[in-house]
């Protein structure tokens, strides 16, 4: 009976009830360990609280790119366990990504625990060197108080597989670029689109257009396939 049990949760009072268990997760892990609450109904400023020091981040920081794609996903986010990412000072983290979900089921933020293994993974780095096996790559994160920084660096990313700025891009190109940010959640976030149109120089009627031709492609191919 207690199987089917299940009480509904506001999501106010899921974050209130949390604030106390990322001071104990980051305690029991030790100094390497940091603990972020995560509210995405506050947009860019979603970070609620911080236990730990890891990623510099403070509460009313922006999400990064995990978050994004969290927000990508919607209600169909799931945990997201044990990935590897490399911050913008070159050191390993090790993270979680725990959606929250309010009383109808829907994400509204999200509970990640990061842990700093740089030492570790320099040790694990060795002994690969020896056994003669490579590593494999780890992508950036990019972890800021500001959002905009999350923004510039995932156009950076684009811009460097590219091979050119993006400012420079065909409106072809430009519509690959922007169906490439959106498919990773940029644009879930307010206010994204003028400050992605100030970074391609163009106007922000252009970017929406854009967008919504991006959009609308991606929505007709969907109905094809």
């Amino acid at each position: 009976m207690l199987d089917n049990y299940y009480v509904a949760v506001s999501a106010d009072a899921i974050l209130t009830g949390l604030l106390p268990v990322i001071d104990g997760l980051a305690a029991t892990f030790g100094p390497t360990c940091e603990v972020v609450l995560h509210d995405y109904r506050r947009g860019e400023q979603s970070v609620v609280a911080v236990a730990g020091a890891v990623t510099g981040r403070k509460p009313g920081g922006a999400l990064s790119e995990i978050g994004l794609a969290v927000l990508a996903q919607g209600d169909a986010a799931a945990n997201d366990i044990n990935y590897l990412t490399r911050t913008q000072d070159g050191r390993i983290v090790k993270s979680s990504t725990m959606p929250l979900r309010d009383e109808a089921g829907h994400v509204f933020g999200a509970l990640c625990v990061n842990i700093d293994v740089t030492a570790l993974r320099q040790a694990g780095d060795l002994l690969t060197a020896l056994a003669g096996t490579p590593s494999a790559p780890i992508p950036a994160t990019t972890f800021s108080d500001d959002f905009d920084d999350v923004v510039d660096a995932r156009i950076r990313a684009e811009e460097a597989s590219r091979g050119k700025p993006a400012a420079s891009l065909t409106r072809p190109e430009r519509l690959t670029l922007l169906r490439a940010l959106d498919r990773r959640g940029v644009f879930t976030v307010r206010n994204a689109v003028p400050r992605v149109a100030e970074r391609l120089g163009i106007s922000r009627s252009a970017m929406y257009a854009d967008l919504a031709d991006c959009r609308r492609s991606d929505s007709e191919q969907g109905a094809r396939s």
